[in-house]
């Protein structure tokens, strides 16, 4: 275990990252539980009136709720990683998500998935360069490979949402 200590400027910028992850986890199983019962409606499956009424307000034909499911579990690895991190650094690590925001239609939730992948990338950008700038090699290391995650999932929305559009 390292004994290095982290600057208040770091561990505040790691504490959001934590923020974004545990957020970005529940939104995304969210909407794919939200994907995975309206396919099980129609499927013949019933489904009680209250939960119907909710996702009949969803057309998911387009809504990826496998690929969600994935980028979920991958986002919760992060969340505890960067968790790891900051005990490693000596701070303490928030459990308080940020404010999750499901969407009331598919488009609408790709396009606030997308909007979290874009904020995310900047915010590990400059959580890289702090890490530089404090020669903090592990931090920086672990936030360039989360980045190259994020930048993935935003390119998957952005592809969906482009895809939509052209339909």
């Amino acid at each position: 275990m390292e004994s290095k200590k982290a600057s208040h400027e770091l561990l505040n910028l790691l504490n959001r990252a934590i923020a974004r992850e545990l957020q970005v986890s529940i939104q995304y199983m969210f909407q794919h539980s939200i994907a995975a019962g309206h396919n099980s409606s129609t499927t013949g499956k019933k489904l009680s009136s209250k939960l119907y009424k909710f996702m009949a307000s969803h057309s998911s034909v387009w809504l990826p709720g496998s690929s969600l499911k994935k980028i979920a579990i991958i986002e919760m690895k992060h969340a505890e990683a960067i968790t790891e991190r900051i005990v490693q650094l000596g701070g303490e690590p928030t459990t308080k998500p940020d404010t999750v925001a499901i969407g009331k239609t598919p488009r609408e939730m790709l396009e606030n998935d997308r909007e979290q992948e874009r904020d995310a990338i900047q915010l590990y950008r400059q959580i890289i360069e702090v890490a530089d700038k404090e020669r903090d090699d592990a931090t920086k290391k672990l936030f360039q490979h989360i980045l190259s995650d994020e930048e993935k999932h935003h390119q998957l929305f952005t592809d969906l949402l482009d895809a939509d559009q052209r339909n």
